[in-house]
């Protein structure tokens, strides 16, 4: 229980819901853990409403000079801190206290093994031996704007993408156990990089887990509340289930599945951050290069950030 975890929230104009969302993720019972937010340049008053946090040892807030976008934004939470594992929280999330906590225990469970009813050999593990989990995830709910509330339990739809004739079941297309708040060994963001630069990037990075071999174990329960308003990402017509932009992200993440058939081969995604420019980061106690897979000039950006803005006993590493 000593592992630290960051829960990084990405944010850009959401004022009205941010401070609700920190304080769920600040108030989680697990012991240990790191709230970072990277604010995506926002014009409102996201600044002024997390400045009280500002002095806390466990939050961190980093403010971009310029709109980058969700996934990178997401990016930018990994390249920082020395933390154990990660998990990723929008601005409208409402995490039930005991989430993290309940998501750490499973992912340090030191007896978990390769039961020989299953072919572990497809993902190149040994019947018998002991998993190390690449994600845990929960069960959700959502709040949609028009007040209706959605349970999503369908923990099959993990692999829409890789066997679609097996989610006619679902009654709602769309009904998705969601990745962007599942807790992820750090190892993972080593070998497999980070997210992709689009709007399905939890989608792109899911498949990323699955096609890797990477165990992904799943909590049925509702463990969080996503609160969905008009200019949510999935709400707003520029980037809804149905526009333009998302359709043509679902199809780059749909030949990607179709390579993987073909070869069984997938290649990470290095963290680069093109005109990546911080322009705060408020706690020096996090200014640590993780080890996150980052492409050279990315990574070398990173490493001079954290100088930059490391405390005065000097530059740290991740152990």
């Amino acid at each position: 229980m000593d592992k630290l975890i960051n829960i990084v929230i990405p944010t850009y104009n959401r004022a009205r819901h941010i401070r609700q969302a920190v304080e769920a993720a600040l108030g989680q019972s697990y012991p240990n853990s790191l709230v970072t937010v990277i604010d995506d340049a926002s014009t409102d008053e996201t600044r002024s409403v997390l400045a009280p946090w500002f002095g806390r040892p466990d939050f961190n807030y980093i403010r971009l000079k310029r709109n980058l976008g969700t996934a990178h934004a997401k990016n930018v939470g990994l390249l920082f801190s020395g933390a154990d594992a990660w998990t990723f929280h929008d601005s409208d999330d409402l995490p039930r206290r005991d989430k993290v906590l309940r998501q750490a225990r499973v992912l340090a469970n030191p007896s978990i093994e390769a039961h020989p009813c299953l072919n572990w050999e497809l993902v190149n593990r040994e019947p018998n031996s002991t998993i190390r989990l690449g994600a845990v995830l929960t069960h959700h709910e959502i709040l949609l704007p028009d007040g209706e509330r959605v349970e999503i339990r369908r923990t099959l739809s993990l692999v829409d993408d890789f066997f679609p004739n097996l989610q006619m079941a679902a009654g709602v297309p769309g009904d998705w156990t969601h990745v962007n708040s599942g807790l992820f060994h750090g190892e993972v963001f080593e070998s497999l990089g980070g997210f992709a630069d689009c709007v399905e990037e939890d989608r792109e990075f899911r498949n990323r887990l699955l096609m890797a071999g990477e165990v992904v174990w799943v909590i049925p329960d509702i463990l969080l509340t996503k609160i969905e308003t008009p200019d949510s990402l999935t709400q707003s017509a520029a980037t809804n289930y149905d526009s333009e932009r998302r359709l043509r992200d679902r199809r780059a993440v749909w030949d990607q599945v179709e390579r993987w058939f073909r070869t069984r081969t997938v290649d990470p995604v290095p963290i680069d951050v093109p005109g990546l420019d911080i322009a705060e980061f408020t706690n020096p106690d996090c200014a640590v290069r993780s080890r996150a897979l980052a492409a050279p000039a990315t990574a070398a950006y990173a490493a001079s950030v954290a100088e930059r803005f490391a405390a005065p006993s000097g530059l740290k590493t991740a152990s």
